[in-house]
């Protein structure tokens, strides 16, 4: 099954992660969601950054609580991204066991896209466990 839904940042609280030297930048970050469409609900994620000249690059780990096509629970997914080129999608997995109430037993992938207008669209391709 694949569920999608558009979400906004309502908060970003980042700080350098750390000692800064030579090269690029690293950081840390609380990155905080809210969901509308066949996932509607709230997220929190710690991610670390990488910003460099010409890319940059960032891993996180997600809790979202909410529903899902109508099963409300919550999951957690890990999800990553390089840029620098014309890909603008980040990808990761649900994490084996996380789900909770109705969304126990969940497992599948994520994608992450910004889109040409900053919007951005959260996509989870999905299965639950009878």
């Amino acid at each position: 099954m694949q569920a999608k839904a558009d979400f906004t940042i309502t908060g970003w609280d980042q700080a350098e992660w750390g000692e800064q030297a030579d090269g690029p930048s690293l950081g840390k970050a609380t990155v905080r969601k809210a969901f509308t469409g066949q996932l509607t609900g709230e997220s929190v994620a710690e991610i670390v950054t990488c910003q460099g000249d010409g890319g940059a690059a960032y891993c996180g780990i997600e809790r979202f609580t909410g529903e899902v096509d109508g099963r409300q629970g919550s999951f957690v997914c890990q999800h990553g991204a390089i840029s620098g080129g014309d890909d603008t999608t980040a990808r990761g997995t649900v994490v084996p066991g996380s789900g909770t109430g109705a969304l126990q037993g969940l497992s599948g992938t994520v994608a992450i896209t910004v889109l040409p207008d900053g919007g951005h669209t959260f996509t989870l391709d999905y299965e639950i466990e009878a």
